[in-house]
């Protein structure tokens, strides 16, 4: 079996709570946006982007979540504004994978969607095989337009994921995985 096919088998995603430093340096960081980069893009159209969030950048970016967690929930307990506050703050980086896919006359809108979500498989991986861990999330204010309009993101564009990365302090037992007899059948058969 190839390096390849063994991280495949065994890779797992560790929620952003159990991502500590180190994260991936500036040197990784390129390394791994040129490798997330390298996925099926019919036309060449790069209908994704990269937004990094981390340092002090990150923490107003979480502390922004926060505050509008507040605005749309003016009842709701400190505890879970400082809760979804942390929701960026976990991970020592974290990547906005934003879909910009637009119409065109030969590719389908879709097909330039699925692109962007292989942009954050392909991150995930190539994080685990460089030796770190990651989680590929969206939550609420992956949609909320106020949240958006602050990342910079534009009214045609989607977030496809916040893609956390950091190093494992504790790995999560894995999940069971789906039955291939449930899932699989042969056309024709």
């Amino acid at each position: 079996m190839t390096d390849t096919l063994a991280l495949l088998k065994l890779r797992r995603s560790v929620p952003p709570q159990f991502l500590a430093a180190p994260g991936p340096d500036q040197r990784q960081l390129s390394e791994l946006l040129t490798i997330a980069a390298r996925v099926p893009d019919h036309g060449k159209l790069v209908p994704w982007r990269f937004i990094v969030f981390s340092g002090e950048a990150k923490a107003k970016a979480a502390a922004l979540v926060g505050e509008i967690f507040r605005k749309r929930n003016p009842d709701a307990p400190e505890d879970k504004v400082a809760f979804e506050a942390k929701r960026l703050a976990h991970a020592p980086v974290v990547i906005a994978v934003v879909s910009r896919a637009r119409q065109h006359e030969k590719i389908p809108l879709w097909e330039q969607e699925l692109s962007a979500g292989a942009v954050c498989f392909n991150l995930l991986v190539a994080a685990e095989a460089m030796g770190f861990a990651g989680s590929w999330l969206t939550n609420w204010f992956a949609f909320d337009r106020d949240v958006l309009d602050a990342f910079g993101i534009a009214a045609d564009e989607r977030i496809a994921g916040f893609v956390h990365l950091g190093t494992a302090d504790t790995k999560p037992a894995d999940r069971e995985r789906p039955d291939l007899a449930a899932i699989v059948s042969h056309y024709g058969q």
